[in-house]
């Protein structure tokens, strides 16, 4: 069934890459104009010129410094201003540095920068998604946490994982608050994703991988296409009844424990 998002306009943070391209492309099969935010302008372009090709003018690019409130303003102005209105915010940007490691071994610098891209950027852009989508009473706001905001990491990473809590904790309770103006705001809570920022951590530790991946009961890490196909049904309207919700998509992970045969 296409069209799932016609008429609807989405910005996605962290777009040009992972989850979040893959949620760009899928948003934009399903007709909806999307605004893209990152902070890799070559790729920004890239993609946008990519997309032309098969959906000529339904995307655009701005680049954003998610921890910077002027240009998350900027970056939902932009979309309104380009296509007008706002209709779904995917806050999806985030960075798992290797320098968040146990507490005993994290320093402020670390914690406060994890926190400041994951957790901070997500209260920035919901605070300036919310006034278009209460003007128009009605919008989606899904804000990307992890199953670790559930059940904890398996490999230490303290302040991603209280990031993450952050999160699912402010999702909640945005989605109770605005629920009755038309606003609904869920948690996408994914597994062990094969994204770049997971490659990248896990090439230089592949005994980390092992012990990630030994949890998973589908014995496999998930892919970005289907964390972007929970991302779709959160922004539809299929999912209108659904508001301050942890939805997990994490292969089982935080349902079973799974030791190796």
């Amino acid at each position: 069934m296409a069209g799932r998002l016609d008429g609807k306009v989405a910005v996605i943070t962290g777009a040009c890459s992972g989850i979040g391209l893959a949620t760009v492309r899928r948003f934009v099969e399903e007709g909806a104009k999307v605004v893209l935010g990152d902070i890799d302008d070559a790729r920004g372009a890239e993609v946008v010129a990519e997309l032309d090709a098969t959906h000529p003018g339904a995307t655009a690019y701005r680049h954003v410094d998610v921890t910077d409130p002027t240009e998350v303003e900027a970056l939902f102005a932009a979309a309104k201003d380009t296509f007008g209105s706002v209709d779904v915010a995917f806050n999806n940007a985030g960075i798992s540095p290797p320098q968040d490691d146990s507490i005993l071994d994290t320093d402020l610098e670390a914690w406060r920068l994890v926190q400041e891209v994951n957790l901070t950027s997500v209260y920035l852009c919901c605070k300036a998604a919310l006034p278009y989508m209460l003007e128009q009473q009605s919008g989606s706001i899904i804000n990307t946490a992890s199953f670790v905001a559930v059940m904890g990491a398996a490999t230490s990473q303290i302040s991603y994982s209280a990031s993450k809590g952050g999160v699912l904790s402010m999702s909640r309770e945005l989605g109770v608050q605005f629920a009755r103006q038309g606003v609904r705001v869920n948690a996408l809570c994914p597994g062990p994703v094969n994204t770049p920022l997971l490659q990248e951590l896990f090439a230089k530790d592949a005994g980390r991988a092992a012990r990630r991946l030994v949890h998973v009961p589908m014995g496999r890490f998930g892919e970005p296409e289907e964390m972007a196909n929970a991302v779709l049904f959160l922004a539809s309207d299929e999912a209108s009844f659904i508001t301050a919700s942890t939805f997990l998509v994490d292969g089982g992970i935080s349902g079973a424990y799974v030791t190796p045969l």
